[in-house]
């Protein structure tokens, strides 16, 4: 009956082996989503910053008419108000700049994390796998040694 629990202990490994090709394949699976929405992150800063400026240029464009509408010149604090909306605006973009870099940095960590950890699974299964015929072995041993 040793060659039983050999046969089994066989049919075990390959079931682990198996297993461990499956998991490590869904964390590539993850890993790729996760660069992908690396990507989109990406997209949508553009985006918001396209929309940003279509919004502070028509700000611009009504505090220009306020101004010069209260028969004011475009000098002195007319021109100081200005002058600081555009650096506001230059700030706020460098904003939106640095929270999307932050988020796309956490995406690559994390696609990065996912592929090592597919990895792991994988190396855990070969492992398992070893034991498995190591036991088969010493079934057969046992049983016809």
């Amino acid at each position: 009956m040793g060659w039983v629990s050999a046969v089994t202990n066989v049919a075990a490994a390959k079931q682990a082996g198996a297993t461990g090709k499956y998991n490590q394949a869904v964390q590539e699976r993850n890993a790729t989503i996760a660069e992908q929405e690396a990507g989109q992150i990406e997209k949508q800063k553009e985006f918001d910053i396209a929309r940003f400026e279509d919004q502070f240029t028509a700000l611009q464009g009504e505090t220009k008419t306020k101004i010069l509408k209260s028969n004011v010149d475009l000098s002195g604090s007319g021109l100081r108000v200005m002058r600081y909306n555009a650096s506001q605006a230059e700030i706020e973009k460098n904003i939106l700049e640095y929270n999307s870099k932050v988020a796309q940095s956490q995406k690559l960590e994390e696609a990065n994390f996912a592929r090592v950890s597919g990895q792991m699974a994988r190396m855990e299964a070969r492992q398992a796998q070893l034991g498995y015929y190591a036991q088969a072995g010493e079934s057969l041993m046992k049983a016809y040694g």
